[in-house]
């Protein structure tokens, strides 16, 4: 009778240690499983926003995108960047001032840019208004727009809301030293949808910068 008296609560421990190293198994197993569930959830999470961005960010066009980008010695990420804010991939846009195709280009501007690039008597092809609505074309002469805006305006923001507002306003707004500090680089847009438009453009260059060109690159040169 004593020994079962002195056994008995002996048992009843180590039915209790038991009892709670199960409890306690389970949590970490509770815990354990969460965990990979969570994880499981953030990758899915991330690859669902990936997609997203990804289609949000097209490369539209890319063969003429990237053949343009070599010739102009410009950045990929930047040219679509332009074409996602001016038409977003539409090559039948036309904005409310006659801007028209995927880089919106005005007829005049096409007019003057297609001056030296073939003409009957040389027997080159003589373009039309027309020409604006056909893609290899427009990203042609978009492309040499754009190069030709970064040369005269080493700064992208700069060279951008050239693109924006003309050529003519931004070298006035240059001379005035409440706008430009160096005569070189826009301090301040006076004309906020140009700001707007230089902010968006810049926005999705970066993001295509992330989203293609993970090396740091965004094409064949740089400009800030």
């Amino acid at each position: 009778m004593y020994m079962n008296r002195i056994r008995t609560p002996v048992s009843s421990r180590r039915e209790r240690s038991a009892r709670l190293r199960n409890r306690i198994l389970i949590i970490i197993a509770v815990v354990a499983a969460s965990a990979v569930l969570l994880c499981l959830c953030t990758v899915i999470i991330q690859r669902s926003r990936h997609k997203l961005e990804l289609s949000s960010c097209p490369r539209g066009y890319a063969e003429y995108v990237e053949k343009e980008a070599s010739n102009y010695h410009l950045e990929s990420a930047l040219i679509y960047a332009v074409i996602k804010q001016e038409s977003n991939f539409d090559p039948k846009a036309v904005s409310s001032t006659g801007a028209i195709g995927l880089m919106q280009l005005m007829p005049d501007t096409f007019s003057w840019l297609s001056e030296d690039d073939g003409t009957a008597s040389s027997g080159g092809k003589i373009y039309t208004q027309e020409d604006l609505y056909n893609p290899q074309i427009n990203i042609h002469f978009g492309c040499k727009y754009l190069s030709i805006l970064l040369k005269k305006y080493p700064n992208r923001t700069t060279a951008l809301a050239a693109y924006n507002a003309g050529m003519g306003n931004v070298s006035g707004w240059l001379k005035n030293e409440s706008l430009s500090s160096n005569g070189k680089t826009l301090d301040s847009i006076p004309f906020a949808e140009t700001s707007k438009y230089t902010q968006k453009v810049t926005d999705y260059y970066f993001q295509y910068k992330r989203l293609y060109y993970t090396n740091g690159s965004g094409g064949t040169s740089s400009h800030r």
